[in-house]
């Protein structure tokens, strides 16, 4: 199963959020961490203040910071909604199926069973969870966020 480049740096942005936190982040430090592009860092933020994960603040000193504690946010819960729903198969989705073996195929089944069982260990996981090596993150992040490097938009 691959996740889209939009989910991880949606769960970067909370993860670099988490580490800093009370204090706010700026949208900057997270494209300079990660050498993303400004408008996409921009999109997914906007996502996550919407979902109710990060408080945004507006202005020349604004910036981001967790909307509730990094302990309850559901690495799971974030990926059903950058992701969407999980239609690993054709015939995950009721609406748009075609597949004749709707119902008796096994393969199907099993799918399902994957997809579950990759949901549940990422349901398991919080924010928290991958911001609990703190000092080791930070160590790296630090020096990139003061140091910026340009990139494209």
């Amino acid at each position: 199963m691959k996740l889209t480049n939009y989910s991880n740096y949606a769960l970067r942005s909370l993860q670099l959020a988490a580490l800093h936190a009370p204090n706010l982040v700026r949208v900057d430090d997270v494209v300079n961490v990660h050498k993303l592009a400004r408008p996409h860092i921009v999109k997914i933020v906007h996502e996550l203040g919407q979902a109710g994960y990060l408080e945004t603040v507006r202005g020349r000193n604004g910036g981001f910071r967790l909307a509730k504690d990094a302990n309850d946010i559901v690495v799971g819960d974030v990926l059903r909604i950058t992701e969407g729903p999980f239609d690993v198969v054709e015939c995950f989705n009721k609406n748009t199926n075609t597949c004749p073996l709707i119902g008796i195929c096994k393969l199907s089944n099993a799918m399902q069973k994957a997809t579950m069982a990759f949901l549940s260990v990422l349901d398991d996981l919080t924010i928290g969870d991958i911001a609990s090596n703190k000092y080791e993150l930070l160590s790296r992040i630090i020096p990139l966020e003061r140091n910026p490097v340009t990139v494209a938009e």
